[in-house]
């Protein structure tokens, strides 16, 4: 096990240092893509001057080349800034390096209690009524996969078909940094393709290129579930669909599109 103390290590404002806790299930050298997209999300909300009456409703992500595990430097512009909405987009690249991942989010001006909450969805089962559920084999002993908690109350990563897991985890974003809310959604988020694999890992490739987050409310407790389900046609293009909800509901909803193809 790992001794770092979080998923990275701040080195100074815009630039941090990837930790074994970021490692994914396919390359030691590379990060599950869930750590960087919670970095980015962060750096979109903590940016100099960003606004306290916003909150990030939609963000999308486009992973250019797998996210190396190293120094990663993160940078932020405004694209548009008005009265009620701004779109800010965020940057993680090796340091010297072209980016490897961009984000673009649509902030929206919020004012609490301003209009009447409609709430509509399935209520889960809560994550301390179903046991702890391994992760699929992994080659190494740390990584995304050992720094997470899993709980499935549907399926599980070895099932083919839908599936829902509760994610909680178990250091933080940022070594000696407070856990956000959004961290906790954002880092389990781009997981929806694993939880709802409809093809056997070993003969087939399923890897997500994009990821979008959609959310009307930011999460609340430890625990962040994803409700995947996964379609695939033919000609090798899936999609990965789920609904994100915390302990007390759902939260929005997330998608990826799939590049498919026999190994």
């Amino acid at each position: 096990m790992s001794s770092a103390e979080g998923f990275f290590e701040r080195r100074d404002a815009g630039r941090f240092a990837a930790t074994e806790y970021t490692r994914g299930p396919w390359d030691p050298g590379s990060q599950h893509a869930g750590p960087p997209a919670a970095l980015l999300g962060r750096a979109v909300e903590e940016r100099p001057g960003a606004r306290a009456d916003m909150r990030i409703a939609r963000i999308t992500y486009e992973i250019l080349r797998p996210v190396p595990i190293g120094e990663l430097e993160v940078t932020t512009s405004v694209l548009r800034s008005g009265r009620g909405t701004e779109v800010v987009e965020a940057a993680i690249a090796p340091v010297g390096a072209a980016p490897v991942m961009l984000a673009r989010a649509l902030r929206i001006r919020v004012a609490e209690e301003s209009v009447p909450a409609v709430v509509g969805g399935p209520q889960l089962p809560a994550p301390g009524e179903v046991e702890v559920t391994p992760f699929f084999p992994v080659p190494w002993e740390t990584g995304y996969h050992s720094a997470m908690e899993t709980r499935f109350t549907e399926g599980a990563f070895v099932e083919p078909g839908p599936g829902t897991c509760w994610m909680r985890m178990k250091v933080p974003l940022i070594a000696g940094e407070r856990v956000r809310p959004l961290d906790r959604v954002l880092i389990a988020a781009d997981s929806g393709n694993g939880i709802s694999a409809v093809m056997d890992f070993g003969r087939y490739v399923f890897v997500n290129s994009d990821l979008s987050v959609h959310l009307h409310r930011h999460p609340v407790g430890e625990w962040a579930c994803v409700q995947a389900r996964t379609s695939v046609d033919a000609a090798g293009i899936g999609l990965a669909d789920a609904r994100l909800h915390d302990e007390k509901g759902p939260i929005g909803r997330s998608a990826q599109s799939l590049y498919v193809a026999p190994r």
